[in-house]
């Protein structure tokens, strides 16, 4: 039913049954008495991640599979566990998974997360002092960290801070079961399911770092080679252009760059260790350098996807170009062999089902395994109206609606989604001061433009803003527990009533 690709490591856990713990050429991934009479977009992939005890698919009705390996025995079939809730994203790191659901919580387990009860999931976000602060946008997993950045641009970590990759002194905190406040105003956050290390862009697109150096996998340049940075530091000389992603191992990180000006428009930048970092050089490399190939020499043929594990990356391009390159110890690069591999390296890959969209194929490095799956856009209207309409502030908002409610939303929109853009800023404040939603809509039509939002549900949004009815029940779905006849704002209860997670365990032994 789904269109995706494994290689690599076949153990801890074992994902596909009859096959060898060492899989060193792509195959195709099967989940277990798949209905093949089953709806597809019920089953169809959203998203795969995987760590070192665990892989979680989620698929795009909100449901995840995790596949666990119980008690360490390769020998032994994965617990399989249906994880039923309202799932936005998954990550997994050496040491964790978490979950964050649709209204905005982050449920977590592992040893650095609840030492108490390592194999139960506990919400995080609950934990987070700042009550304001609660509502969660964005999980990023670290090899034993969790990060958290929330609707107010505020990133918290969580868990170990054995090379200070939590911004602070690893010898005065060590580990911590609460999330911290590490950087307020914050765009995006990176790292790698088994990074010691975390990148951070606040909103005026500067980039900052922490936590083990030891491989310059920072890229802070010649000037800093202390093993560990205990503070978050200003990374200098960054190539010029939009940061679109940044991915870091235990060895190297990759940052991908996209640059209007510049043919092609898109291109990977490597620092750290000389083995694995793709830029076949003798030496560490100190800062970001760009990975030159001739496989990237193509400027019809541009960049998808990448992706990073423990030492190895991948990487996939409109040509359906499949490249690779770094550690291959369990064929994890897809060669047909175990050795690694210094220089970029394209892999034959077997016909696949929706060849002709490749745009829409993803790329996932577990820490020692590989997947390459299909997961196309997916138009959820409701998802994005709660990604605008769950912040705090929103909670105080009658569910009447009247002009001048709405308009009070388009403000609050503004407050949260608007750049520091000064002119902008105020253009759009004299079209809120006009106080009609037919002017209004107009700040839906420029936040879109950038786009914030998939632009292709502009004209169904405006349709709901412009309908009392059905803005209305939208934010009584979004907000209201309407089984329990509750009145009560999902902020106000989430951490009372809501249950975590609903699980049926089916032990395939």
């Amino acid at each position: 039913m789904n269109d995706c690709l494994f290689f690599g490591q076949n153990d801890n856990p074992k994902l596909i049954q009859n096959e060898s713990n060492k899989i060193t050429k792509p195959i195709q991934f099967k989940f277990e008495n798949e209905n093949e009479n089953e709806n597809e977009n019920e089953k169809q992939i959203k998203q795969i991640s995987s760590g070192y005890l665990s892989t979680i698919f989620l698929f795009e009705n909100g449901k995840a599979i995790e596949y666990l390996n119980e008690e360490n025995d390769s020998n032994q079939n994965p617990e399989k566990i249906q994880i039923e809730e309202n799932i936005q994203k998954v990550t997994v790191g050496h040491d964790n998974e978490v979950i964050l659901t649709i209204e905005g919580n982050v449920f977590a387990k592992g040893n650095y997360v609840n030492q108490q009860n390592p194999n139960e999931f506990i919400n995080i976000s609950s934990l987070i002092e700042d009550t304001n602060d609660r509502i969660i946008e964005n999980i990023v997993s670290g090899a034993f960290s969790v990060y958290l950045l929330t609707s107010n641009q505020n990133v918290y970590g969580i868990g170990s801070n054995s090379s200070s990759q939590l911004s602070f002194d690893s010898e005065t905190l060590k580990k911590t079961e609460k999330p911290i406040l590490m950087m307020k105003n914050v765009s995006k956050i990176f790292s790698g399911n088994s990074s010691f290390c975390v990148f951070l862009l606040n909103s005026n697109q500067e980039l900052f770092g922490c936590g083990d150096n030891y491989f310059r996998q920072l890229g802070l340049g010649e000037s800093r080679k202390e093993s560990k940075i205990q503070k978050l530091t200003k990374i200098q000389n960054i190539p010029k252009g939009k940061i679109i992603d940044i991915q870091s191992g235990y060895f190297h990180s990759i940052m991908l760059i996209e640059n209007e000006n510049e043919n092609p428009k898109r291109k990977l930048y490597s620092c750290g260790y000389s083995r694995y970092n793709g830029l076949d050089k003798n030496e560490n490399t100190y800062e970001f350098t760009e990975i030159k190939s001739s496989l990237f020499e193509n400027e019809n043929d541009y960049i998808i996807d990448f992706s990073v594990g423990n030492a190895h990356t991948l990487i996939l391009t409109s040509n359906s170009k499949l490249i690779v390159f770094g550690d291959n110890i369990d064929g994890q690069l897809g060669i047909g062999d175990t050795n690694d591999q210094s220089i970029p390296f394209q892999i034959e890959l077997p016909k696949l089902r929706f060849n002709e969209d490749i745009s829409n194929y993803h790329v996932l490095c577990g820490i020692n395994r590989s997947f390459l799956y299909y997961s196309p856009p997916f138009s959820n209207l409701e998802e994005d109206l709660i990604k605008l309409f769950r912040r705090k502030e929103f909670c105080d908002i009658s569910f009447k609606t009247k002009n001048g409610e709405i308009i009070e939303a388009h403000k609050l929109i503004l407050k949260y989604r608007l750049n520091q853009n000064q002119n902008q800023n105020e253009k759009l404040k004299e079209i809120i001061s006009k106080k009609s939603i037919k002017e209004s809509n107009q700040i839906f039509e420029m936040i879109y433009s950038n786009r914030i939002i998939n632009p292709k549900l502009y004209s169904e949004i405006k349709e709901i803003i412009n309908s009392n009815e059905k803005i209305e029940e939208t934010m009584k779905r979004i907000y209201l527990n309407e089984n329990e006849n509750e009145k009560d704002f999902i902020i106000e209860r989430k951490e009372k009533q809501y249950k975590f997670p609903k699980i049926n365990i089916n032990n395939e032994k």
